[in-house]
């Protein structure tokens, strides 16, 4: 069985559709290595030219590069042939000091940031993003970051409360309201975050980057069957687990964007020789997987070279036999209850 890369699945209850495989941006703000605008470019064309129909940014990624690089290709290309998400939470400025540092980017812009998600942040971040794109809509915005791991347990209750009594999420409401995005969803790290969104604001979709992988299926505690029922969609962020799951298990290979620990490489390779023992690369069985559970609408991996886009195209269509994911579920290797494609 093969997963149709170029599918088009409706988002929620929007007029938002998206194609299954998507393209993740955050490897062309220079996540870990430097990537040439030449390269950026090229890798951008390549997915859509393929077909690639849904890209996804943020002001983030490489401190607002990434929506440059992005922009700078898609304005060229007709509108209604691409769907484009980015998110707000970060509203970037000129550093009041010269910048010390890299942060998590090899190359970033020489912005600073302030986290803002009230209605004034949430609007500035709104329009600053699509003038560094280069077009004057988006489909739709997400809620960036807002977890523990960037405002720590007391400043996710703070900024949830400044998201709703601070008017942010009233303002994507506004937006949504009068058709300037499709669609209001959040970007999640960690599991725990989908319900307390869910508890306080109707989201369309969220963006999973880590809790649902070949590695790590925290999500299905719950959190997808919330989506379900909630009528919300999810996009997995990081199909990959950030390169090991593409890679394999090998020197430089990462995990959650830090290099792989020894029991996750261990983990990695046991799931590799089982793929291997029915002719699957453990790329294309990483990219499939997610698409088993009925909340997955899309997969976007971040490809940084246009060898990357065609690798990830014919992992998408290479088919995988029902047994590969019954011997995983059978070795340990994924839940037992791990809907399967």
């Amino acid at each position: 069985m093969t997963v149709d890369a170029f599918a088009w699945r409706q988002v929620g209850r929007t007029a938002l559709r998206v194609t299954q495989l998507g393209f993740g941006t955050a490897t062309l703000g220079d996540i870990r290595v430097r990537v040439s605008e030449a390269q950026a470019a090229a890798t951008i064309e390549a997915a859509w030219a393929a077909g690639v129909g849904y890209f996804d940014t943020a002001p983030w990624y490489g401190r607002t590069k990434s929506e440059h690089r992005l922009g700078q290709v898609l304005r060229g290309k007709p509108r209604e042939s691409y769907v484009l998400s980015t998110k707000v939470g970060r509203v970037f400025h000129r550093p009041s000091q010269p910048m010390a540092g890299e942060d998590a980017w090899a190359g970033p812009l020489a912005f600073d940031l302030t986290f803002d998600y009230t209605r004034a942040g949430v609007i500035r971040s709104y329009e600053d993003s699509l003038q560094r794109l280069g077009v004057n809509t988006v489909d739709a915005l997400l809620i960036h970051d807002l977890d523990a791991g960037y405002h720590g347990e007391d400043g996710v209750a703070a900024r949830i409360d400044e998201l709703d009594a601070g008017g942010g999420f009233a303002a994507l409401a506004d937006l949504k309201a009068r058709g300037e995005i499709k669609a209001i969803g959040a970007g999640i790290n960690v599991t725990g975050m989908i319900p307390r969104f869910l508890e306080r604001f109707p989201l369309d979709m969220f963006i999973v980057a880590m809790p649902y992988t070949l590695l790590n299926q925290a999500a299905l505690d719950g959190e997808l069957q919330l989506c379900v029922e909630k009528g919300a969609n999810v996009v997995i962020g990081a199909p990959f687990a950030s390169g090991i799951l593409a890679i394999g298990a090998r020197e430089g290979a990462t995990y959650g964007y830090r290099p792989a620990e020894d029991e996750v490489m261990t983990r990695a390779r046991r799931i590799d020789e089982v793929c291997a023992r029915h002719g699957v690369p453990l790329g294309a069985a990483a990219l499939q997987f997610p698409f088993g559970h009925p909340a997955v609408a899309s997969i976007i991996p971040g490809p940084n070279a246009p060898e990357q886009v065609r690798t990830n195209l014919a992992w998408m269509r290479h088919p995988i036999p029902g047994e590969m994911w019954a011997e995983l579920k059978r070795e340990g290797l994924i839940r037992a209850d791990a809907p399967t494609p």
